[in-house]
């Protein structure tokens, strides 16, 4: 039962040939089996799943149907949970019981999900290889020597390693696609403002979004269709109609005109990458994709412009983390000041110290209109690129990632390396444009993700373009050994 997608679930449990509790308790032993090795989840919430589970199929015996009810998925552990830790991957959140479900979570339990657990991710959201929680880093089931990428990384090893069919991820600067390369997966970062971000713990609140991740274009249409929808509790929700995004899926791909920038083939980009995303165009050709060459002139300014915007939004959204009202508090504190500076250095790791120095530094008196005021300037000729270069193609096409997984603690001594591996997938969030990475092939047996950007709440055009490229390509199919 592993090996069935969030489709075959629905159409399993439809037809009788298993109960949702039955499919829950056989992937809560794979993960008791399979996770030591991976370190994918940091809670597991078995009572609740199989609590959730005899629900969902109560409900279905009372003749209710839906692709979600009864399906298991798990959650990065961002997402406020009821009763259940909600830690960031942070030791500062390591004792925090959410009070409340994110909205995200109570769509998605209302549609009948199964909970399975909460999943393992970079402290606070903060990297690309899933290295710096606090619960340890978690590895790559295709290579367990390497990182599955970050931030999402425990949601994308999770999936990829067959212990639940499809979870939750956020999307900062490439946090699902990113690891969805590198773990062979699809994975989809909406238009900012298409998924709540209420009970969504923040780091970068104007570029933060929640996504799926899943082995197919086809479940990631389903987990979508729980997620979107319009909030009145999140003030950058966008009350717009949420299509069917499954309906949209068998589309005709002729005459669709896909761009390839230019400026996504420079020197930093692993030639045998390069090959393979050749290989993904002359498969769209064929069946019936047009291809036209295209610039972004002002990608190259992306990197700079991000890590000034991220860290001095999370810089701010981190403040509440004091050591007052919730999270970690030192041990006999002098007075407030202690209180402050111990809780905030003992709780946060390198990595988040390190944003959050950036981030006050670059919002300070002094430097405001120097760097974070330019950052928005470029960020607005970044969005202005996209918006010229989608007058004359339907979406954008490149690599997600210019390398396959490095080993871990192979960039550890060079944080700005390590920024380097986001350069495709930041552009997405700084213009608030949807993204998409399906697997393109594998390169030293790693996987390797092609890219796919489209114009605002076009996430069906995406999803279209990868279920018809993956009903001709056999990538996704593919499982790590051991698996």
């Amino acid at each position: 039962m592993h090996q069935l997608t969030l489709a075959e679930i629905a159409r399993g449990l439809a037809d009788k040939k298993f109960s949702s509790e039955e499919l829950t308790k056989t992937l809560l032993a794979r993960i008791a089996q399979l996770d030591p090795q991976l370190n994918s989840f940091i809670t597991l919430t078995e009572d609740l799943a199989l609590e959730q589970a005899k629900a969902a199929d109560a409900r279905r015996a009372n003749g209710e149907t839906g692709a979600l009810l009864g399906a298991p998925i798990g959650h990065k552990d961002l997402f406020c949970t009821l009763g259940v830790r909600t830690s960031c991957g942070s030791k500062m959140l390591d004792n925090f019981k959410a009070p409340y479900d994110a909205t995200v979570v109570a769509k998605l339990t209302a549609a009948g999900a199964v909970t399975l657990g909460k999943t393992n991710m970079d402290e606070f959201a903060m990297g690309s290889a899933n290295e710096s929680s606090y619960y340890g880093a978690v590895k790559n089931p295709w290579n367990l020597e390497h990182v599955p990428g970050g931030s999402s990384g425990g949601s994308a090893a999770a999936v990829a390693a067959r212990l639940l069919p499809a979870a939750t991820g956020t999307d900062t600067g490439g946090s699902i696609r990113q690891p969805a390369a590198l773990t062979n997966l699809t994975g989809l970062k909406p238009t900012y403002g298409r998924v709540s971000r209420w009970g969504m713990i923040a780091y970068a609140s104007s570029l933060d979004q929640g996504g799926p991740l899943a082995r197919t274009a086809e479940d990631c249409a389903i987990l979508l269709q729980g997620m979107a929808g319009f909030d009145p509790q999140d003030s950058t929700s966008i009350d717009e109609p949420v299509p069917d995004y499954s309906a949209s899926l068998n589309g005709s791909l002729q005459g669709l005109r896909i761009g390839v920038p230019k400026e996504y083939f420079s020197e930093g980009l692993d030639p045998r990458i390069a090959q393979l995303i050749h290989t993904s165009i002359q498969e769209l050709e064929k069946l019936g994709a047009v291809i036209k060459h295209i610039s972004l002139p002002n990608m190259q300014h992306a990197i700079p412009a991000y890590y000034v915007i991220a860290p001095a939004e999370a810089s701010s959204n981190l403040s509440r983390f004091d050591g007052v009202r919730f999270g970690h508090r030192c041990e006999d504190p002098k007075d407030l000041t202690d209180l402050y500076k111990r809780s905030r250095a003992e709780g946060f790791g390198p990595e988040v110290q390190r944003r959050i120095l950036v981030g006050a530094y670059a919002l300070s008196a002094g430097y405001y209109d120097a760097y974070y005021l330019q950052a928005q300037k470029i960020r607005r000729l970044i969005k202005n690129d996209f918006m010229t270069a989608f007058n004359e193609v339907d979406i954008i096409l490149g690599p997600t990632t210019p390398n396959p997984a490095w080993k871990i603690g192979a960039k550890n001594s060079d944080p700005v390396s390590a920024y380097l591996e986001d350069v495709y997938t930041i552009t997405a969030n700084l213009a608030g444009l949807p993204g998409l990475s399906m697997p393109a092939g594998f390169v030293d047996g790693l996987p390797v993700g092609v890219q796919l950007l489209a114009p605002y709440f076009q996430e069906g055009r995406l999803l279209n373009v990868a279920h018809q490229y993956q009903l001709n390509t056999d990538w996704h199919l593919r499982s790590p050994a051991g698996f």
